[in-house]
């Protein structure tokens, strides 16, 4: 036990939650026919061994229903937190290296992003781009990049006051030369974990405004649209029908909390010797 530190604790845990967050996905992708599933003779079923989240009103299983609604907001939260943060990158690179007018330009648009209220912007966007999946997309995109690239930005102002950036400017390169080869190598860190922090944001969001109709379709077996439909039965003594899919979705994103703060923990240099 003497060897077993602190950052083999946290590397071991935090690989035993992403093997988690794999196998949830997984599944969910294999039970979706599964979810779809109604049977009319098992409605109302309250959880027990042969339904362990019991059944709706229409005799679809819960249990495979909350699995395939929570694999489809991770798949959701991948695509959306890697787009958002390859538009944190760029846009923080160019604000710090394409001169005044370029990085005035672009922190007034990240301080009118975030000067709107979140849920509001995010549902205009997600409305005027039709709703259903891509509107969730390009809607969750283009609101969750602002203080990634903020902090991207930060760190390539003070990169530049580096002497081997400085004397690479002298040599005669340009400045997309020095971002690509010089600056981009000692973000990645910074990337990598803003990109899994981006993750609980996004599948928080997707079930928000899903469950306020702007989101995915009812067809889909959503997160969002299970809670939605869950409301009208809980008066009526359903309460499983919310419980165990929120219950879910609050163990996911906390586990991706957990992931982007074990992630930066291992990444930093001053935890080397815990």
């Amino acid at each position: 036990m003497r060897h077993w530190n602190r950052r083999k604790l946290t590397f071991c845990l935090a690989a035993a939650v992403a093997v988690c967050l794999i196998l949830c996905t997984v599944c969910g992708g294999m039970w979706r026919e599964q979810a779809m599933v109604t049977d009319f003779t098992r409605k109302n079923l309250t959880p027990g061994p042969g339904c362990l989240f019991g059944t709706d009103w229409m005799g679809r299983d819960m249990f495979t229903r909350t699995i395939t609604g929570v694999s489809l907001s991770i798949r959701i939260g991948l695509l959306t937190a890697c787009v958002s943060a390859v538009i944190a990158c760029l846009l923080g690179i160019a604000a710090a290296t394409m001169g005044k007018v370029v990085d005035t330009l672009i922190i007034g648009v990240i301080d009118l992003v975030m000067g709107i209220p979140h849920i509001l912007l995010l549902i205009l966007i997600s409305y005027a781009c039709g709703k259903g999946f891509w509107g969730v997309v390009v809607g969750i995109s283009l609101t969750h990049w602002t203080s990634l690239a903020r902090l991207i930005r930060g760190e390539v102002l003070q990169l530049k006051e580096s002497t081997y950036i400085r004397v690479a400017g002298k040599l005669g390169m340009g400045k997309v030369q020095i971002a690509c080869r010089h600056m981009l190598p000692h973000l990645m860190g910074q990337f990598f974990v803003g990109l899994v922090l981006l993750f609980p944001h996004a599948i928080l969001h997707e079930a928000s405004i899903t469950f306020l109709g702007f989101g995915l379709s009812p067809e889909q077996p959503a997160i969002g649209v299970i809670l939605s439909e869950s409301m009208q039965y809980l008066a009526m003594g359903k309460w499983w029908l919310a419980l165990f899919p929120g219950l879910l979705l609050v163990m996911v994103v906390m586990m991706f909390d957990y992931l982007g703060k074990s992630l930066r923990r291992l990444t930093d240099p001053a935890s080397a010797h815990e």
